[in-house]
């Protein structure tokens, strides 16, 4: 029986973020992006959201290399927390491969990991796999997406694309070599719903340019410009802007100068002899000389910008007049962070110009016309819509049928640990492997879990409170207590009251427990825990995580 050609997505579907894709031939295997995503607000305590890699784990030998499509968080960032139990080659681009390093000497696994850099053009073999890196534009330099030739037919994986006829630096996507493939045959394709939802193209990077000529052209007050650290095209703009305008340029957010770092070194900026200058320079030139260009676009607690409207930044102070510029949009949840920080920046007297009043950022995804050309150049016989909520891919599954004419028996909608058979004729779902999230908090992966986050949330919203009591190990009798300590449930001076009916209702329990001779500590701790409960609701209607805590003495 001839093999299949397996699809699983580990993440990256009915979700933003965490992308990863598992391409299974017989005993190959190659994965597709290895990404983060972030924690949603009731995670609490939780740095970063990894994709459950249990399968890739199990079938690491298997494992013929890495690709990643390009140097964004959620297709890289899993990396530190899982390379080291799948080791396997990495295959990439110059500036994803300098921003992949970064994390490696970090977490100082550099010498670990077997990184391979590649050009747009270049075809790595990994077993039965061959890939081809296809050069594609989106809000970073040098991502690709995959022609990945299988014993089955070719499959097309997009990654993040937008196509952008006037980029900043290098050539717009190419366009002729998606035709070329879609005319020797595409088995399926695998396309970015990301921007599915939006009619038309998506606006060239350089039309932000003028947004920035505008804003920059007779201001004599400070500029301060915050913007996504990868987004090395949109920095080159500012910089240029600036020392066309005649301002130094200062940076301050670790990501940004990291970022600006490898991207200068790679070749991928071009920064002007003598514009950039240390921020501490700053302080001696007048307002209208400087720019600074800082982290922070969504309203991150840690970043410069926030540290600034805070007034907790060493360096830099928000001065009455500021003109802040955040290039950059939204991104959903961090809408409240952002508001704060920009409040704090009026507050202050600073000038805030965003994306609402100015046309200052554009995004890296393809909208509807730039998808529908993808389709219609690669003339896929299958169609899988990836990266994206349920209503994007759906959104997406309906312009593959409606708008495109494919036969919707031919276009798959399908899960995070779902299994996509393809042969030359067909193409099913069929069972499911082991996926899910995988918590980080700190230097802990996967030591929290449900039950742990489902405390932290019980404790977040109604708080705690401990009964302390001490007892005789010789016969069970009180000797002290019950004590009543509370956290995050009421202000004990305004409470006295309560804690002393508290201290009553476990002193009951306790004598219970005595009358009936009981000296098993759980059952005792079980009673106290369970009257105070039934309590503290009747009177309070709050809930509470109540910890009994017997001393034995």
């Amino acid at each position: 029986m001839a093999e299949k050609l397996k699809i699983i997505s580990l993440g990256g579907l009915n979700e933003i973020g965490k992308n990863l894709t598992v391409y299974e031939y017989g005993n190959d295997i190659i994965v597709v992006d290895l990404g983060m995503g972030f924690p949603d607000t009731d995670m609490y305590g939780i740095d970063v959201v990894i994709p459950d890699v249990s399968y890739l784990i199990k079938n690491k030998s298997k494992i013929r290399g890495i690709f990643l499509t390009h140097g964004h968080e959620d297709h890289i960032g899993a990396i530190p927390y899982v390379i080291q139990d799948i080791n396997a080659p990495i295959y990439t681009t110059r500036m994803t491969a300098g921003l992949v390093k970064l994390k490696l000497d970090e977490y100082r696994l550099t010498d670990i990991v077997d990184l391979h850099t590649c050009e747009a053009g270049a075809v790595v073999q990994a077993g039965k796999f061959k890939v081809e890196f296809l050069h594609v534009n989106h809000s970073i330099a040098d991502a690709v997406a995959f022609a990945i030739t299988t014993p089955v037919g070719v499959v097309i994986h997009t990654g993040d694309f937008k196509i952008d006829t006037t980029p900043i630096q290098g050539e717009m996507i190419d366009l002729a070599r998606f035709g070329e493939l879609g005319k020797k045959g595409v088995l399926a394709l695998l396309a970015d719903s990301t921007n599915v939802e939006r009619p038309g193209f998506t606006r060239s990077e350089a039309s932000v340019g003028a947004s920035f000529d505008a804003l920059f052209k007779g201001c004599e007050e400070r500029i301060i410009v915050t913007t996504f650290a990868s987004n090395v095209d949109r920095i080159q703009q500012i910089i240029d802007v600036a020392a066309r305008y005649g301002r130094k340029v200062a940076i301050t957010g670790r990501s940004m100068e990291n970022a600006i770092r490898v991207s200068t070194e790679l070749g991928y900026m071009k920064v002007p002899d003598g514009v950039v200058v240390d921020l501490n320079h700053i302080k001696s030139l007048p307002k209208n000389k400087v720019c600074i260009v800082t982290t922070g676009s969504q309203g991150e607690t840690m970043s410069a910008l926030s540290r600034m409207a805070y007034s907790t930044h060493r360096q830099v102070d928000i001065m009455p007049g500021d003109r802040i510029i955040i290039s950059a949009s939204a991104i959903p949840g961090n809408e409240s962070d952002i508001s704060s920080v920009v409040n704090e920046l009026y507050r202050k007297g600073a000038e805030v110009v965003n994306e609402r009043t100015t046309p200052l950022h554009v995004s890296g995804h393809a909208c509807q016309e730039e998808l529908k050309i993808i389709h219609a150049l690669t003339k896929p016989k299958f169609f899988i819509p990836v990266h994206g909520e349920q209503k994007m891919l759906k959104t997406h599954a309906y312009l593959a049928t409606r708008m495109m004419g494919m036969d919707p028996r031919n276009v798959i909608i399908s899960d995070i640990g779902k299994v996509i058979e393809l042969t030359r004729d067909s193409a099913r779902i069929n069972g499911t492997v082991t996926s899910g999230q995988v918590f980080v908090d700190g230097n802990g992966v996967g030591d929290v879990g449900s039950v742990v986050l489902r405390d932290r949330k019980h404790l977040a919203e109604d708080g705690m409170v401990v009964v302390v009591v001490a007892m005789s190990s010789e016969d069970g009798s009180v000797v002290s207590g019950p004590d009543i300590v509370t956290r995050g449930f009421v202000y004990v001076k305004e409470s006295e009251g309560l804690m002393e009916e508290l201290r009553t209702v476990a002193e009951e329990a306790l004598d219970r427990c005595a009358a009936h001779r009981t000296r098993d500590w759980a059952a005792i701790k079980a009673a106290v825990k369970d009257d105070l409960s039934g309590y503290l609701y009747k009177k309070t209607r709050r809930s509470p995580m109540i910890l009994p805590v017997i001393m034995e003495v």
